[in-house]
C-alpha cells in the first residue's frame, strides 16, 4: 500500500528536520566561542587594571597638588598681613616726618 503524501509535504518535513538538526551547536563549537570571548575579556580586564593604576596615580598627584596649593594660599595670606602692617608703619613714619619742621 502506497500512501499519497504530496511531494511538497515531504519536502517541507525534510526542510524542517534539517533546520532543526543544524540549529543545534556542538559542545566543541560552543567551547571555542566561549574561549574567544574569554580571551577578549582577559585583554580588556588587563587594560582596565592599567587604567585603574594610572588613574590612582593621577588622583594622588592631584590631591598632593591641592594640598600644596592650600599651603601656598595660607602663606600668601600671612605675607599679605605682614605687608599691610609694614605699609601702615611706613605711612605713619612719613606722617611724622612731615610734621617735624625742618631746620
Amino acid at each position: 500500500m502506497r500512501t499519497n503524501i504530496p511531494k511538497s509535504a515531504v519536502l517541507g518535513m525534510i526542510l524542517v528536520g534539517s533546520v532543526g538538526i543544524s540549529g543545534c551547536a556542538t559542545k566543541g563549537f560552543v567551547r571555542s566561542q566561549i574561549a574567544t570571548v574569554n580571551e577578549r575579556i582577559d585583554g580588556i580586564d588587563g587594560r582596565v587594571r592599567t587604567v585603574e593604576g594610572t588613574s590612582g596615580q593621577a588622583l594622588a598627584a592631584a590631591q598632593a597638588a591641592a594640598g600644596q596649593a592650600q599651603q601656598n594660599s595660607q602663606r600668601i595670606d600671612q605675607l599679605g598681613g605682614r605687608v599691610d602692617g609694614l605699609d601702615q608703619q611706613m605711612q605713619a613714619q612719613q606722617r611724622r616726618q612731615q610734621r617735624r619742621p625742618r631746620g
